[in-house]
């Protein structure tokens, strides 16, 4: 993978990872109606925001070994 195509790849992401923020604030803020989709909706913000954060860190390793 090439430098250009891991930083759309962290643009994409990076937008998605937006969305559920704001889609897990708008459930904490109708607490508690749907507090059951709230384990899931979170599960699924930590794990899209644990990949961003692994993709920026092999961008910059791939940035560094320029």
């Amino acid at each position: 993978m090439t430098i250009d195509e891991l930083q759309g790849k962290i643009r994409k992401l990076n937008s998605k990872a937006g969305q559920m923020k704001m889609d897990l604030h708008d459930l904490a803020e109708g607490l508690p109606t749907d507090y059951k989709k709230l384990m899931d909706v979170a599960a699924e913000t930590y794990e899209i925001y644990r990949q961003l954060d692994e993709m920026k860190q092999q961008l910059k390793q791939m940035e560094n070994s320029k």
